[in-house]
């Protein structure tokens, strides 16, 4: 077995034409280490060893602990997204969001706590925090993706999980490549929704060249992708108290047995549009100085339908219901006489554009110093349209329509749903039976619009035919950076580093939304241009009839009422947050020997000043029942400290123990920074007439635009041993003490600067003074004035600690005849927990990857399975505003099989790969639960298999 060393291995990777520094950093990086060329190994090695052997020697030479992934040549990662690449790696872990793998967690901290950068500056995400969405980003624009799990002081952007720094080529130190990329995919599920298809593709164009004698290096990625994704969703209300007294004869109740409340399940088709262009020029007139600018286009749309049918269930839609069946405090079969279905016709289109630019200019001052410029800017624009459309048998307040009656079964996947023992169903696919109108009074909130009061029968609560969210997010981002470096001789230093870095970020969120009704009301029409039927035979129903809601509210079909008239969340959760940072650093390297064993490192700090501020609204509600705002603002100024220490010691040839120990920061979530005061007022007559705070009728949320970073002090320890070229075997443990995280605060207050006679009050409706009579002597003021305020704090404290196990074999070390097949295994086992109990959000107690490939002659076979057990996080709620939620955690196994033409001899078609690939083999679905008892289902999400046949054509 040859040996060898990092810094060769590193030369070799840079000649070989795989450059994996970032734009500020490689360039300072590249005249570290001496080399001799007359030992110097070049590696060309493609395919799945090529890019396990590059990863390998990124890790071993990096003095952080890091995780690399390297593509297998330029534009070929073997997935369609980033995420669905990193999520693979050790101490990482993917979250499926509608499909896809789009979130991940590192070292259990989701996305909103890890850094993102690209090519060594912060990147923007297109969601509505910091934490970046990495299914939006295409593997075709990334050479290598380093993840930081230790910081260090030239570490800008941070996160207490760790930093994922995606990386583009860099003209000058790669092959010339003119290669050509297309993939046809197509789900397993037929289109459940009659306007989508199953089937898309994915194109893409890679160019690298160089210039000028190679003075001047461009390159150029262009990728456009159509892929679709069938979902069969099944989503339950919630689990009431069941009545015994309902049960037939037999059956026993136990009590606080629970029983399903009723359900909204559809069928979701969707299709996500995306192109990308990635560009790159870099210029180097001279051996001192070097230029490049990059600049990355991401435009996004993603159109979805989900139809389907809401029915109250038992107790809260019917209270006539029979229980046939209950197991261990859950009912599991019954029947109920009749719901007013409404049948669902949602339409969600979001659209995103991201553009950033970055220019770096490294000058070297002299043989030994160095110094780098970087500016950068970026911008996202994000607006989600989610039409909800209602129709069913008639409008509500009309008389004699006809129910749905329904038996329903527990199942593995949700309710199942079949026919009533005695009762006749309602056709809900019938054309000539369904009306444009919300069969339920679900509208209370246009109580105060005048154009719907005065109708009799049809009051305004009767006029809610839909509803539209449609919020708008603006982000910016620019940066400069200013960094001096050079090599000294100063005992066991042997390079200084010092910077400065200046960041202007701002966010802005304007959450609109308006309540739709049709222009018939308060009669109503048949469904104008039906389309079809949405099938939803997975949860035992025929179907409901579809029709395009969009297009409809996109026409102006719908009469328009604006949500922000009545909703105080609405102003309350519209904001703008500003921040700017300003950090200095320095830094020393560690280069050593002592007793044989050689050291390196790097010790440093940072000291990061900031200034925060928040715009917003306080909110309530006047007395004509319309909300009152008044703009709002607060903020903050800090600073922080953030030491740091990375240590490495070979103590034998090509085995290291590496340590690191220092203060990590992640940015307050920007949601939770927003300033303002949402006043809510409850209309209950006993909650009015109580004189408890905790129990009255005033209530308000607030965000607090003074939050501080969490915080967290982090140790780790690791063993690495590197065997072969692409042969390793590592163990790291690491804790880390989260000394500041934000938690829910209560505090309380006096409303009575707000309250208005005659319009705070009960409703004389209940018997209050005890005289047996309702009227108006029992309409009276609120019992209390005191009620509490929910808010964000700093203050809470916690840890998270975990053991990681990797491994990478290539089996011909266990005999000759298994060569060209290998293994890369790693597990992750984690424990934390927050000081009063909550979890931290994206921690799973264990995962674990496995990744088996035989590449020979051509061929290349790749299976690939992770595991990853249950986690904290968040789905769209209301409004599309995020809950929290439990995911049950996911088991996924993935494969591909290609042959490269150009080891076939035929001569025309070198350059040449096709491969197929399988996602989701085993059609896991995602399913989110009831804390405590895994079959109380909240969500059950199946998505199908995925495939996609695919070439790559390399000139």
């Amino acid at each position: 077995m040859k040996q060898f060393k990092p810094n060769l291995i590193k030369a070799a990777l840079i000649s070989g034409g795989m450059a994996f520094g970032s734009a500020p950093a490689l360039a300072q990086e590249a005249n570290t280490d001496a080399v001799d060329e007359a030992n110097l190994e070049v590696i060309q090695v493609s395919g799945i060893r090529g890019s396990l052997q590059r990863a390998q020697a990124i890790k071993m030479d990096n003095t952080s602990i890091v995780e690399a992934l390297s593509a297998e040549d330029i534009g070929k990662l073997p997935d369609t997204s980033i995420a669905e690449s990193i999520a693979r790696l050790p101490g990482l872990a993917g979250e499926r969001r509608n499909g896809r793998t789009s979130g991940i967690s590192v070292r259990g901290f989701n996305e909103n706590y890890v850094g993102t950068t690209l090519n060594g500056r912060e990147l923007l995400g297109m969601g509505d925090n910091r934490g970046v969405e990495f299914d939006l980003y295409p593997t075709e624009i990334v050479s290598n993706i380093l993840v930081y799990k230790t910081p260090e002081a030239g570490l800008m952007t941070q996160g207490i999980g760790g930093t994922v720094d995606i990386q583009t080529v860099r003209p000058l130190s790669a092959e010339r490549t003119f290669a050509f990329n297309g993939t046809y995919e197509a789900n397993e599920y037929d289109a459940g929704n009659p306007d989508f298809d199953n089937d898309g593709h994915r194109l893409s164009f890679n160019y690298v060249d160089q210039f000028a004698d190679d003075k001047l290096g461009v390159a150029l990625a262009v990728a456009d992708m159509e892929s679709p994704r069938q979902e069969e969703y099944f989503r339950g209300w919630g689990y009431a108290t069941a009545n015994a007294e309902n049960a037939v004869e037999g059956v026993d109740v136990p009590e606080g047995t629970v029983i399903l409340g009723g359900h909204d399940s559809f069928t979701r088709s969707a299709m996500l549009e995306r192109t990308s262009i990635a560009g790159v020029i870099e210029y180097a007139p001279t051996d001192d100085l070097r230029i490049q600018f990059d600049a990355l286009y991401i435009d996004f749309e993603e159109n979805d339908a989900r139809r389907g049918v809401e029915e109250g269930g038992a107790e809260w839609g019917t209270s006539a219901y029979t229980i046939t069946g209950v197991e261990d405090g859950l009912v599991t079969s019954g029947f109920y006489d009749g719901f007013l279905s409404v049948i669902r016709n949602d339409s969600r289109q979001q659209k995103a554009e991201l553009t950033t630019f970055g220019l770096n200019v490294e000058y070297a001052l002299n043989d030994n110093w160095t110094a780098t410029l970087d500016l950068s800017m970026g911008e996202v624009d994000k607006t989600i349209t989610d039409v909800e459309s209602y129709s069913g048998v008639g409008r509500a307040g009309v008389d004699g329509r006809p129910v749905t009656p329904r038996s329903w079964q527990m199942t593995s996947s949700g309710a199942v749903y079949s026919a009533h023992p005695t009762l006749d169903s309602v056709d809900l696919t019938d054309p000539n039976a369904i009306f444009l109108a919300g069969p339920q009074a679900w509208g209370g909130s246009l109580a105060p619009v005048e154009r719907f009061q005065g109708v009799e029968g049809f009051g305004p609560e009767t006029a809610q035919d839909g509803f539209v969210n449609e919020p708008d997010f603006d982000e910016t981002l620019d940066a400069v950076r200013i960094d001096i470096e050079g090599f000294v001789e100063w005992g066991i230093f042997s390079k200084f580093s010092a910077g400065v870095n200046y960041q202007d970020r701002e966010k802005t969120k304007d959450n609109n939304g308006a309540f739709l009704t049709a222009p018939t009301w308060p009669n109503a029409e048949l469904v104008p241009d039906p389309i079809g039927v949405a099938d939803l035979s997975h949860i035992g129903i025929d179907g409901v009839l579809a029709y395009d809601s969009l297009g409809l509210y996109r026409s102006g079909f719908y009469i328009e009422t604006e949500a922000e008239l009545f909703e105080n969340g609405r102003f309350g959760d519209s904001y703008t947050i500003s921040e700017e940072l300003l950090t200095i650093y320095t830094k020393l390297d560690i280069d050593t020997e002592i007793n044989g064993v050689y050291i390196l490192g790097n010790v440093g700090v940072q000291v990061v000043d900031v200034d925060q501020q928040g715009s917003g609204f306080n909110t309530v509600t006047g007395p004509t029942g319309f909300t009152e705002i008044a703009p709002v603002s607060d903020g903050t100024s800090y600073h922080d400290i953030l030491p740091t220490i990375n240590l490495s010691f070979e103590f034998a040839e090509n085995q290291f123990i590496r340590t690191a120990m220092g203060k990590v920061i992640s940015r307050p979530r920007m949601d939770d920074m927003r300033p303002n005061n949402t006043v809510s007022f409850t209309f209950n007559d006993q909650q009015i007439i109580s004189t408890n705070p905790n129990n009255g009728p005033w209530s308000a949320g607030a965000g607090n635009a003074r939050l501080k970073p969490l915080e967290a002090n982090q140790f780790d320890i690791a063993y690495e041993n590197y065997f072969a070229d692409t042969g390793y075997f590592a163990a790291s443990f690491f804790y880390k003490d989260l000394t500041n995280w934000h938690v829910a605060g209560r505090s309380f207050n006096d409303f009575s600067n707000v309250y208005i006679e005659g319009f705070h009050q009960t409703s004389g409706n209940t018997d209050i003074n005890g005289d047996g009579l309702t009227n108006d002597a029992d309409i009276v003021a609120p019992g209390t004035f005191i009620g509490p305020v929910d808010f964000r704090e700093d203050g809470l404290e916690g840890f998270v600690r975990g053991w990681e196990l990797q491994g990478s074999l290539p089996l011909e070390l266990v005999h000759d005849s298994l060569e060209g097949f290998g293994l890369f295994a790693s597990a992750t086992f984690l424990d934390g927990e927050l000081d009063n109990g909550d979890q931290v959000p994206g921690l799973s107690d264990e995962t674990y990857s496995l990744t088996a490939f035989y590449e020979s002659n051509g061929f290349e076979v790749r299976v690939s399975a992770t595991k990853r057990d249950e986690f904290a996080t968040e789905t769209r709620a209301q409004s599309l505003s995020l809950a929290q939620i439990q995911d049950n955690g996911v088991k996924q196994v993935d494969a591909q099989i290609g042959y490269d033409f150009s080891e076939s001899g035929i001569e025309y078609l070198q350059g040449l790969r096709v491969t197929l690939q399988g996602q989701n083999l085993t059609d896991e679905p995602t399913v989110r639960v009831n804390p405590g008892d895994s079959r109380q289902i909240i969500e059950h999400q199946s998505f199908g298999r995925n495939f996609l046949l695919g070439f790559n054509y390399t000139f």
